[in-house]
């Protein structure tokens, strides 16, 4: 490399007492490749620590319902601060720090009806993950441009996240917090790989500019950590022509259903039969709002998941319940049902039902949410939690896409959990989704934040595919979102409710959905160019000093 480049990356020459005062870590961790390291500085991990866990809770607070975007790209920097320069093991341990203070507030839903232990279990699982995160930045912290390795890892951490263990959890992506933010634009070039990777490349460009303008005056050292903030914005701003809600194949009305349920909680379904009655009583009631001109006319109509959980292939007075609220509102309707085929698993499926033909076609949803919808290692999970046995019966994953013909318009299905993962909702709009639709049932988590975060994901997924994004949800939030991720009606919690909206229909592809996992894949082999470029170090280190020796 260049000197001009490792000079505007802030590793100038230095005399050895100015670099220990400019980067402590990094001075560390030279000394300890030559067996001479000084033991660490009385507090100074105790006070890393405690700011790594603050910055978890200041990403937190960055996240809906609060319209706090901005803070994210500080909380990575705060962070930024305690990795930069850090031993690997120092750096798993603060990442998993900064994991627990993020991933505590912002899953504490999950407890919701079933006590703390899947909530700490999933949350420890996660910080640990998160922890590899803070390993791989604290390696790469001491390479040139480094926030451009930093958050190269910080994406190949989320992409590890959300396919594994179990088949991943990608909730808690920096995207879905920016669905108010100047950066959401890049979602629809990039998708949420390259739209998380702004925010942390402005987060570590933050702390890269603070660290240089106080120990590096230099223009040029100054001006390139500057870019690394101004960047991304600039990329955002460009792409904003990619943000568009026009219609391209005319306009549908659409109406979802909130029927709302008895109670809340895993108990939200015990009176199955009211549940399904509130969303067709509220479909009839919508009729009888059409027949008086008190609501225009929808196209088709969309209930949300969990609507039936009384499978109505085989018990004939839910069949006839559907049936007679899909005849009053006179148009193609999706049902949340739960099918029980006589073996294998449960189905959680959506049906389309027409208001002559009855039943026509359905969904199966792909991806079911483990210790939620099936039981992993069943046995040694009751020995910490008897609340497994809720789930009786392990649902199944479905094989492909769903896209509804509703009244000529292509409604693709992306059931409730399903929206977290890029490519169930990108394979949808690929099938040839004009609209997508969100069916979810919240009703599990109570008034918890939850149902907010989702709503806030699923206005990204607006933005990255260029559709409307219907949420139909048992208990609230429901919402209609338009393709610019401008949330136009949405209800209120525990209220049974309808939205009627006309919709643009849309078949154009985003950069972001014709790229695929493309982005993702570039920014993957990003981050491993700079864990190999730390590992070239290390192994011309050792060989350097076996020639001395």
């Amino acid at each position: 490399m260049s000197s001009s480049v490792t000079r505007a990356a802030g590793s100038e020459p230095q005399r050895p007492a100015d670099r220990a005062e400019a980067d402590p870590g990094t001075a560390t961790e030279t000394a300890a490749s030559e067996g001479t390291a000084p033991g660490p500085r009385k507090g100074a991990w105790a006070v890393r620590a405690v700011l790594a866990a603050l910055a978890g809770v200041l990403l937190y607070v960055s996240f809906p319902p609060r319209p706090l975007w901005w803070l994210a790209p500080f909380a990575l920097a705060l962070l930024a601060g305690c990795l930069r320069g850090r031993r690997a093991r120092a750096g798993f341990g603060l990442g998993a720090l900064f994991g627990l203070g993020y991933l505590l507030p912002l899953l504490v839903w999950t407890s919701e009806g079933v006590g703390p232990v899947p909530w700490l279990a999933l949350v420890a699982l996660e910080a640990l993950l998160i922890g590899l995160a803070g390993l791989g930045i604290a390696l790469v912290s001491r390479l040139p441009a480094w926030p451009l390795w930093a958050a190269a890892v910080w994406v190949a951490d989320e992409a590890l996240r959300a396919r594994a263990p179990f088949g991943g959890f990608a909730w808690g992506k920096l995207a879905f917090g920016q669905a108010d933010g100047v950066l959401v634009p890049l979602a629809a070039l990039g998708g949420t790989p390259l739209l998380s990777f702004a925010v942390a490349l402005c987060g570590f460009g933050l702390y890269e500019l603070a660290r240089t303008v106080r120990h590096h005056p230099g223009r040029s050292t100054a001006a390139l950590a500057a870019l690394a903030v101004a960047a991304p914005v600039g990329v955002a701003l460009a792409a904003r022509p990619l943000v568009s809600d026009a219609a391209e194949d005319g306009t549908a009305v659409a109406a979802v259903i909130q029927g709302n349920v008895p109670r809340a909680g895993f108990d939200f379904n015990a009176q199955r039969r009211q549940v399904l009655d509130n969303h067709a009583n509220r479909t009839v009631q919508l009729a009888q709002d059409v027949k008086a001109g008190r609501a225009p006319k929808p196209d088709f109509v969309v209930w949300p998941e969990n609507s039936s959980d009384i499978d109505p292939y085989t018990q004939p007075d839910a069949y006839a319940v559907i049936d007679n609220a899909v005849k009053a509102i006179g148009v193609p309707v999706a049902i949340g049902s739960v099918l029980a085929p006589e073996t294998g698993p449960l189905r959680n499926t959506m049906i389309l039902w027409d208001p002559v033909k009855g039943p026509t076609d359905t969904y199966d949803k792909r991806k079911i949410q483990p210790f939620g919808e099936r039981i992993p290692m069943r046995s040694f999970v009751r020995l910490f939690s008897s609340d497994v046995d809720r789930v009786r019966r392990d649902f199944g994953p479905g094989k492909e896409p769903g896209v509804f013909d509703m009244a000529g318009t292509g409604v693709g299905m992306v059931t409730c959990y399903e929206a977290a993962f890029d490519d169930a909702v990108r394979s949808t709009v690929e099938a040839g989704a004009q609209v997508i639709a969100v069916p979810s049932n919240n009703a599990t988590f109570g008034r918890t934040e939850m149902t907010y975060q989702q709503l806030a994901m699923d206005r990204i997924r607006a933005v990255e595919h260029s559709r409307t994004v219907l949420v139909p949800v048992t208990s609230g939030v429901s919402a209609v979102i338009r393709p610019d991720g401008s949330v136009v009606s949405q209800t209120k919690m525990f209220t049974a409710d309808a939205l009627v909206a006309e919709i643009p229909l849309r078949s154009t592809q985003t950069p972001a959905t014709r790229f695929g996992p493309l982005p993702e894949y570039a920014l993957l082999l990003l981050a491993a160019g700079g864990l190999g470029a730390v590992l070239l170090r290390r192994i011309r280190a050792r060989r350097r000093a076996g020639s001395a020796s």
